[in-house]
């Protein structure tokens, strides 16, 4: 199963939060009624000034505008009850309120217009990561599966995390991986690994050579012009991909400077640390090493968890990381999908506020039976 949390809704752009009118109005009434009952030498006036400020903190420009001319007749009311409206010093209070409010409307209008151009942005974004992330299927040969995508806090950009998972005709090939940067251009990188991914997996005879596949297709020039995109290292993508042959109760494993797969069984978390990891995607042209998969035992009943580093690097309140492999070993067991299901509620419950800082994806595949 896969399951896509959304963002937390939001209110509209330039939409006024009801409860919060009151602060500025109660402000306004309050400033004039002491400023008429004042004596003749004190002087409120100049305090009207944070009503529309406050105001375009976080309403939009109509209501801004609208409060501080209130504020101003509020202003013109107190001079003609204390003196007239022509007084010098009422005057020049006047016309700073004026001028204030005009300018704070200004701001609260550009506020305005980043808030919608950041919408839009985001908006984007969502919808092209979710095109690139395509649900897998809950069951693929011997294999159950379920995932899961947290995206990050609403404030945060949309990152590169990614999966996927195909049949081949002797098991299953899985990836998870993390595009290092954040925005459209991770979401086109890792479109561009899942891509490589999904038509070389069910072709190419071993795991080696898929991901020496994946690392040339990080690697290339998307130009076309023959040099390097970009300066050395400055784009890679960690990545863990897997084999599952149908028969054998094996996994096999080849990690690309991505976070270790917990293998969660009999109550214990395992990380499956290879002996030989490679480079991140797209590193591995400035370093001499091959792509030497590991095996490592996969029963019936064993539940593999694959993860990005937005779950381990998840802080508390207090700075601590998340402890994933502790957390997932207290899971009663009950399948892929209600493992899922535990370790998102912790997570959020770990996260100051319920929100994370860097998007986070976690696969969870468990071994049924010998074959399908």
């Amino acid at each position: 199963m896969d399951h896509r949390p959304p963002h937390p809704s939001h209110r509209h752009v330039g939409e006024p939060r009801l409860p919060l009118l009151a602060v500025p109005f109660a402000l306004i009434a309050v400033v004039t009624v002491v400023d008429v009952l004042a004596p003749p030498d004190v002087h409120l006036g100049p305090f009207l000034v944070a009503a529309p400020a406050v105001t375009a903190s976080f309403a939009g420009p109509w209501m801004t505008g609208f409060v501080g001319a209130v504020a101003v007749a509020a202003q013109v009311t107190v001079a003609v009850v204390r003196t007239t409206a022509t007084d010098l010093n009422h005057t020049f209070q006047i016309i700073a309120l004026v001028l204030i409010s005009i300018f704070v409307t200004l701001f609260a209008h550009l506020r305005e217009v980043h808030e919608k151009q950041l919408t839009q942005l985001r908006s984007v974004a969502q919808a092209a990561q979710e095109v690139v992330l395509r649900p897998l299927r809950d069951r693929m040969g011997p294999l159950r599966l379920a995932s899961v995508y947290l995206a990050a806090e609403a404030e945060a950009q949309i990152g590169g995390d990614l999966y996927a998972a195909t049949r081949t005709p002797h098991g299953t090939r899985l990836i998870i991986g993390d595009v290092r940067g954040k925005g459209l251009e991770a979401v086109g990188d890792a479109a561009l690994v899942l891509g490589a991914f999904r038509a070389a997996a069910h072709q190419e005879a071993d795991l080696p050579t898929l991901v020496a596949h994946l690392e040339a297709a990080v690697a290339a020039d998307p130009d076309g012009t023959g040099e390097p995109a970009g300066e050395p290292g400055e784009a890679f993508t960690t990545a863990a991909v897997l084999e599952v042959p149908d028969q054998d109760m094996i996994l096999r494993l080849i990690s690309c400077g991505h976070p270790p797969p917990l293998l969660l069984r009999g109550g214990r978390a395992i990380p499956l640390e290879v002996d030989h990891p490679a480079p991140p995607l797209g590193l591995t042209q400035y370093v001499d090493t091959g792509f030497a998969p590991q095996s490592f035992p996969f029963e019936p009943g064993d539940v593999v968890l694959l993860y990005t580093d937005g779950v381990i690097e998840a802080r508390d309140a207090e700075g601590a990381f998340y402890p994933l492999p502790e957390r997932a070993a207290d899971w009663p067991g009950d399948g892929p999908d209600a493992l899922l299901r535990h370790l998102c509620a912790d997570l959020l419950a770990h996260s100051p506020g319920g929100s994370l800082g860097d998007d986070a994806a976690m696969v969870a595949i468990e071994r049924i039976g010998g074959g399908a």
